[in-house]
């Protein structure tokens, strides 16, 4: 794929080339709205208004790192949408779905027992109840970093902070959610629980 001729395209009113660009970026847009927003159809909200956004502004795009742009535009959606639901919050006793579910299917092995799959499901509820406990700031910088596998500079260009700054907000999420899952220690693998547990 030349990004480079796409984004070109796209700026000149080409419909596919941006098709494209979407086709290509949407699953890693969508990750990251979904560990930031904890629900997967306000992901997918916050993924389709992430494109129409960055189709709004592609021609205040100027050449560098478009996956960057793409997510900075996601991840400044998802902090207003999530601004929004604090001013004004609503009551949900919506839990576990299916589709949660489905986005864990990778660490279903068919060799694995019942007791030990529901085990399996209890830590990834435990996992994301901690993750979504987090300030948002924290949260956006700990999934573009353990989740996704962006390096510091990285998520320094997609959230607009200085790299002081991403390593600080990751060193107090990193020890929040290390905090957090310590209450669920028996869930927990032997090697992860503190030491003396």
């Amino acid at each position: 794929m030349d990004e480079v001729k796409l984004i070109k395209q796209a700026q000149r009113g080409d419909v596919q080339a941006y098709n494209t660009l979407v086709l290509h970026y949407q699953q890693v847009v969508y990750n990251v709205a979904y560990r930031i927003m904890g629900e997967p159809q306000a992901a997918e909200d916050a993924t389709q208004e992430a494109f129409i956004s960055a189709y709004q502004s592609l021609n205040k795009f100027r050449e560098g790192n478009f996956k960057a742009w793409l997510l900075r535009i996601t991840t400044n959606g998802c902090y207003d949408e999530l601004r929004r639901r604090k001013r004004r919050p609503q009551s949900s006793l919506e839990g576990i779905t299916d589709d949660n579910e489905e986005s864990f299917a990778f660490l279903r092995d068919p060799a694995i027992g019942p007791e030990s799959r529901q085990q399996q499901l209890e830590l990834i509820q435990a996992i994301e109840s901690c993750l979504q406990g987090l300030p948002d700031d924290q949260r956006v910088t700990a999934v573009l970093c353990d989740v996704e596998g962006y390096d510091y500079n990285e998520i320094a260009d997609i959230t607009e902070v200085s790299l002081g700054t991403v390593k600080s907000r990751i060193s107090r999420a990193r020890s929040k959610l290390r905090d957090c899952l310590q209450g669920f220690k028996e869930l927990l693998p032997e090697n992860y629980r503190l030491q003396g547990e």
